[in-house]
């Protein structure tokens, strides 16, 4: 089955254990579908009376339970809020058709919290999932989401304990499992790996393409079992689309906002719809959402010498760079689900999924190029594309009283691209660089002919850290556009591709009522094609020295218009740029320079690196996985899973290489290609005190793949950024691996509440980073290399917490109220070599990415029909660029973010509610900073925004 593992041997044991079933004893079958006034009810509990033979019902509400014997029984259904429900079935050999059971809402106190409470419903569903999960993991459900102002699904699991997401812009678009760099998280629909075209060109996934609308569970669990993906150090966030219903429903939302930044509207709209026909045989659900938004930031960006030999003059200031985005975000998506019951034991099902995200942003930046006495602005047309587009087809079939069987083949394809300008045969990112060179050059700089923020600065002179001014000599030369002059264009090539094609099987064989055994096998083709940061050069003969070239064009001479919210610009910062803004071009105009006629006319020619042919690769890979595990009721209390899961990856990569010698410049195609075998095992175990307490604990060996543009021979050269960037792959490298210790505790509140906590550990192998150095080319500039590379150990330990808590023991208005808190605090460690004077010292530092503190604080009140929430997200610092060369005063981290978002709603009737949503009322700045907290590198701010709209139940 697959390389490593199943040698003779080894399938001669899978071949036992296929031949079990038919040699074990008969037994019954019953099966079922659970469903409440909410619909179907995950984690219901069944238990055949006065015997100890229990099943719960999974994510559909579907459930199988062993009977053993044929005749007359009694079961018992059992769930938070409703009433139990007794039934007499009449079991006869083979699979018994219990078909749906409805259950009634409770009476008394809980009740009141079930009905009187918007998020109790969805709040039971989620802990009936985690507290009968194997696994340890945190579960919420798609009314949860839409109770807070969170709009794709990287938001949709910020809330959830031990995640934290980046930010892109004022949204989140990447997800991670307690603090952990954001590829160490395996991301997952419906159980199956995700790919990613990401423009880092890393595993981590992009989440902002999905509407949080087309989501019914979200599953992070932190301790995974041997029959999930294995690639997940940090965990596996599982995104579970919405399925049939047992009954039609319909139901549609419809919202209008407006962004405090870009002064404009926004809005967004949905509608789910599902049915049954043929006698409940054929189920349907399709769910479709917009999201269409306009938005604004500011960003402050500024670049050091780090490249300098001089310890002073490496925190010397190079370039001060001030953008403003002012664009709009379109969020469009759909899926279709159907299944078809043709009995009790056998059922088939069809996903598929659209997603698009375009984010079409113009870029306006003002540069003071301290090192080169200089002024420079630029105009950027951003459109952005991400795909995500799908579909699978399984099916579940209970092939015997003791044997299930689940099947599914799937396909999906993740893509990000750039497809400008329209003028010209390269599509990119379209670049627009007006330079002008300052006779009298900037003054307030040091003794030493540098710019220096004060602290920073050898003798003291120089400017606070958020208020860096130019100080030209002669301020009328400020950003002069009949000086500033058309010196460089550059399409900046982007375009990413990542097709999975996956066959899966799983065989369950239920040995007897405590004992069963599991047992599976997953093949997965990557394609991945790639275009990252491909630069296409137009220099004019003018700029060259080119005699008798055409004269160089001024920005006033070109098709302009006016700078957007002009009297806004860094307003957080008393406007104090002002004197920085400049008419931009149209966006036309931007086009028109790239026309072929328009290059020729004005001596434009193509200078792009050779280079480019190495950031143009492609590569596949195969996945070759089987597991085996086993559970076992030890006790009524004790509950074992054990098993192992071996991956065994062969990677191939396609790209090019550059030679440089007297004779010229050389490309030359270069194969990549690593094959390894990753051994998996695993153990949890749960004992249950009583109905309320879990203890939960597990071992489990995790591994992380490295990213296809890590492993590319190939280099970059990034002329779009000041200083300019060179990144390097690097084919030697290894995979991650990691031993991870968790034990973990659960009580569960009885009016649906939750309070657990616990400790985890993880040791770790060939951690993969980012190394940095900085260097000066012989024209002056500074140059930064990246590379990644392998340390050899690592580990990180940390502890979470969290309660979610009604305050229902109150009397009258205050029984609304309630808190949700989470916590999660994390050291993790990592050892960095450095020589220093010729020896090797050790750096101790965290690992990349990885923040120490994270908590969400959550106050709510709900009461007949009122829900409101106030809602706090924190994310520590934690570094983002090691180097080695600079050593830890010189890495760079992302600084502390907080964030408070709030939302309410009132039912208007039994149908139709009413909402509004707020974000970001702090107006959080998203900082990062060379060392010290007080030298920043960049600083983002967004301002606020919000909408209010209907949510409209039409069939319920």
């Amino acid at each position: 089955m697959f390389h490593c593992l199943f040698n003779k041997r080894y399938r001669n044991m899978l071949l036992a254990c296929l031949l079990a079933p038919v040699l074990s004893v008969k037994a019954q079958v019953i099966k079922g579908i659970i469903t409440g006034k909410d619909g179907q009810l995950p984690g219901a509990t069944i238990t055949v009376k006065n015997t100890g033979r229990t099943a719960a019902s999974d994510l559909a509400g579907s459930f199988t339970l062993n009977a053993q014997a044929t005749g007359k029984i009694t079961i018992l259904v059992n769930y938070v809020g409703y009433d139990t429900r007794q039934l007499e079935l009449d079991v006869q050999k083979g699979t018994n058709d219990a078909g749906t059971i409805e259950l009634q809402p409770a009476q008394g106190r809980l009740a009141n919290v079930m009905i009187k409470g918007t998020m109790a419903p969805s709040q039971a569903k989620a802990y009936s999932i985690k507290k009968n999960s194997v696994a340890i993991m945190e579960v919420i459900a798609a009314d949860a989401i839409g109770k807070l102002p969170d709009r794709n699904a990287a938001e949709a699991v910020q809330r959830v304990q031990g995640v934290a997401v980046s930010r892109y812009h004022g949204e989140a678009d990447q997800a991670t499992v307690r603090g952990t760099p954001f590829a160490w998280t395996s991301t997952l629909f419906n159980g199956t790996h995700l790919p990613a075209g990401n423009p880092q060109g890393t595993r981590a996934s992009l989440l902002d393409v999905v509407p949080s609308e087309m989501i019914q569970y979200v599953q992070v669990t932190k301790a995974i079992t041997p029959d999930m993906e294995g690639d997940a150090i940090g965990g596996a966030i599982n995104f579970i689309t919405r399925t049939a219903p047992t009954k039609r429903m319909l139901n549609v939302s419809a919202a209008g906002g407006y962004n405090n930044f870009s002064k404009d509207g926004t809005y967004n709209a949905s509608i789910v719809y599902g049915d049954r026909f043929f006698h409940n045989k054929l189920g349907i659900i399709i769910a479709g959402a917009l999201w269409d938004r306009k938005w604004g930031t500011d960003s402050y960006e500024v670049a050091y010498n780090t490249g300098l030999s001089n310890p002073v003059q490496q925190k010397s200031i190079s370039t001060l760079d001030l953008k403003r985005y002012m664009g709009t975000r379109q969020t469009y998506g759909s899926n279709i689900g159907l299944e078809y019951r043709f009995n009790a034991s056998n059922k088939v099902f069809a996903r598929g999924m659209i997603n698009k995200f375009n984010d079409i942003r113009p870029v306006y930046e003002s540069w003071y190029d301290f090192n080169n006495s200089r002024y420079q602005y630029t105009y950027r047309y951003s459109y952005y594309q991400t795909k995500l587009n799908g579909g699978e087809v399984g099916g579940e079939h209970q092939l015997g009283s003791q044997l299930k069987l689940d099947w599914a083949v799937s396909e999906h394809t993740s893509s990000y691209y750039l497809r400008t300008p329209p003028t010209n045969g390269n599509k990119g990112l379209p670049i627009a660089y007006f330079r002008q060179k300052l006779t009298s050059g900037f003054g307030g700089l040091a003794s030493d002919g540098k710019k220096y923020l004060a602290m920073d600065s050898p003798d003291g002179k120089g400017d606070d850290a958020m208020s860096i001014q130019a100080h030209p000599n002669n301020p009328a030369e400020l950003m002069d556009p009949t000086k500033l002059t058309l010196q460089q264009l550059v399409i900046a090539a982007l375009d990413n591709s990542d097709k999975d094609k996956v066959v899966q099987v799983n065989l369950k064989h239920t040995v007897n009522s405590r004992f069963s055994l599991k047992y599976g096998a997953k093949y997965r083709n990557k394609q991945r094609d790639g275009i990252n940061q491909a630069s296409y050069v137009y220099l004019p003969g003018a700029a060259l020295g080119i005699p008798n070239s055409p004269a160089l064009l001024q920005l006033s001479s070109l098709q302009r218009t006016s700078f957007p919210n002009r009297g806004s610009f860094f307003s957080e910062l008393g406007n104090a740029y002002n004197s920085a803004i400049v008419d931009p071009l149209t966006k036309q105009q931007l086009f028109d320079l790239y026309d072929t006629a328009f290059l020729r006319k004005n001596g434009f020619g193509n200078y792009s690196p050779a280079s480019n042919a190495t950031l143009i690769y492609h590569g596949h890979e195969n996945v070759t996985a089987g597991y085996v595990m086993a559970d076992y009721d030890v006790t009524d209390k004790l509950h074992i899973t054990g098993g192992v899961r071996n991956e065994y990856t062969a990677f191939e990569l396609n790209s090019s290489t550059l030679t440089t010698s007297g004779a010229g410049t050389r490309v030359s195609p270069i194969s990549v290609n690593k094959q390894y075998n990753s051994l998996l095992p695993m153990l949890h175990a749960k004992y249950s005190l009583n109905d309320q307490l879990n203890i939960r604990a597990a071992f489990t060996r995790t591994f992380i793949r490295p990213n296809f543009t890590d492993l590319n021979p190939g280099e970059s050269s990034d002329l779009t950024k000041s200083p300019i960037t060179i990144t390097k792959g690097n084919p030697d490298l290894k995979p991650t691996y990691s031993n991870n210790y968790d034990l973990m505790g659960e009580y569960y509140f009885t009016n649906i509440g939750l309070l657990s906590g616990g400790v985890f550990y993880k040791d770790l192998s060939n951690v993969i980073f980012t190394d940095q150095s900085a260097a000066v080319d012989n024209t002056g500039a500074t140059v930064l290399t990246s590379q990644p590379k392998n340390l050899q150990k690592a580990s990180l330990l940390g502890f979470e917490a969290g309660i979610n808590k009604r305050f229902d023991f109150l009397k009258g208005f205050w029984s609304g109220f309630g808190i949700e808190f989470n916590y999660t605090h994390i050291h993790s460690s990592t050892h960095v070599p450095r020589v220093v004077g010729g020896k090797t010292v050790i750096d101790e530092t965290s690992l990349p990415n990885q923040s120490k503190h994270l908590f969400n604080a959550i106050l709510f009140y709900e009461r007949k029909g009122v829900m409101v929430r106030l809602a706090g997200n924190y994310r520590g610092k934690s570094v983002e660029t090691l180097s080695q060369q600079l050593g830890p005063q010189l890495y760079t981290w992302a600084d502390n973010y907080f964030t408070i978002d709030a939302s309410a709603s009132v039912a208007v009737g039994k149908r139709i509610k009413l909402f509004a949503e707020l974000n970001n009322l702090n107006n959080a700045p998203l900082k990062y900073y060379l060392g010290d907290p007080h030298r920043p590198t960049q600083v983002e701010w967004y301002s606020q925004r919000g909408q209010a709209g209907i949510r409209w139940d039409i069939i319920k």
